[in-house]
């Protein structure tokens, strides 16, 4: 490695240097790879001459704010922040910056981190897709990053709406996530994932290249994307069209020279078109975490296969009430209550304490409009 890594003591002098580096190229999506290489300590970027830094390919703006005084006042600003709130901020040569993110062309020079740090060094896998999920796609996404956290690898997703939330909450059932943020940890996006936020850094962690205050701006999310696939062993699609996001991601990823997997969908909905396009193309389908853990490098695999996974037993315990609205239920598509109140002949107070008691049990899924969904 051609740089040393340091001790976390050895950075304090030196971090408000690279956040302040950071939070400019963060904004203007200029590679940090040649900063890294040309400039060491960090602290020259900020005193260097304006040829030197047009000479490695940032533009006249970038430029122009690198070697303004206000990106060392901001960066102070920053730190006081952090520390109120217990955060952690990880410069690139600090040695708890994840390793397998640090192999990569792009990385960012520095990763505010809010919960435990020590969750980016564990072996990961990214689950994205669809924001607007089919019932199949809810069900396949929960169940898989549930069954992978329970064999202690870490679920990384970028907490967007749907698939995404939807694989760090079913990674909470049995393990431990990570979410990659496109905004600043004091503007999380979306608003209504603020819970999920506080429930993943009681034992995951929340990350992001982007200062606290910095909003979630379009540009922002293909490059947080990077940092998703950069932090995981392999990336797995689940339903997205062939103008997804995802697929920037499963395409970061194989330029990470890192797996790229997909779940296979339904040949007539346009979720599946870009999973499908993705098998086409040298993607392995999976349908089950062995699928997953198969294409690990050693000693990863080894490793995980080795693990039992211990499915809970649910049928002997259902009332034969239960077992009659549990039978109706489907695991790829939603019923609504009526449907269920006539198929079984109890009524609508019946149906829904039965209903209430399987949702507790976390049998099954409720979607707005009294629509039930089994799931895996």
């Amino acid at each position: 490695m051609p740089f040393p890594l340091f001790k976390t003591t050895d950075l304090e002098e030196d971090l408000i240097y690279w956040i302040a580096v950071n939070n400019v190229l963060s904004e203007y999506l200029e590679p940090t790879r040649k900063i890294i290489d040309h400039f060491s300590p960090i602290k020259k970027v900020l005193s260097a001459e304006r040829k030197d830094l047009l000479s490695l390919g940032l533009d006249k703006k970038t430029v122009g704010v690198l070697l303004s005084s206000k990106s060392l006042d901001q960066a102070k600003k920053e730190i006081d922040w952090l520390k109120k709130k217990g955060y952690t901020p990880l410069s690139f040569r600090d040695q708890r910056y994840p390793a397998l993110l640090r192999e990569t062309f792009n990385p960012p020079l520095v990763l505010y981190c809010a919960g435990r740090v020590e969750t980016l060094e564990k072996p990961s896998v990214s689950m994205v897709g669809a924001r607007k999920p089919t019932p199949y796609g809810r069900a396949v996404a929960e169940n898989l990053a549930s069954q992978l956290a329970s064999k202690g690898l870490v679920i990384v997703s970028g907490m967007a709406r749907g698939v995404d939330s939807i694989a760090h909450w079913g990674a909470l059932k049995g393990g431990r996530t990570i979410a990659v943020l496109g905004s600043g940890l004091n503007n999380i996006y979306p608003p209504e994932n603020r819970r999920l936020f506080n429930k993943i850094t009681e034992t995951g962690a929340v990350v992001t290249e982007y200062s606290k205050d910095r909003p979630p701006l379009g540009r922002h999310f293909p490059m947080r994307n990077r940092i998703i696939s950069g932090l995981s062993l392999a990336s797995v699609v689940l339903e997205a069209t062939l103008k997804s996001g995802s697929l920037i991601t499963a395409r970061l990823a194989l330029d990470q020279n890192r797996e790229v997997m997909a779940v296979p969908g339904n040949i007539t909905s346009k979720l599946s078109q870009g999973t499908n396009w993705l098998i086409q193309n040298g993607a392995k389908a999976i349908t089950s975490w062995e699928d997953v853990v198969e294409e690990f490098p050693e000693p990863y695999k080894e490793q995980f296969s080795q693990k039992k996974h211990k499915m809970k037993e649910i049928g002997p315990s259902l009332s034969p009430r239960e077992k009659i609205i549990y039978d109706l239920l489907k695991t790829d598509s939603i019923t609504h209550i009526d449907e269920l109140v006539t198929a079984s002949s109890l009524s609508v107070p019946e149906a829904l304490s039965v209903l209430l008691k399987l949702e507790l049990e976390d049998m099954i899924h409720q979607s707005p409009g009294k629509f039930y969904q089994r799931k895996l």
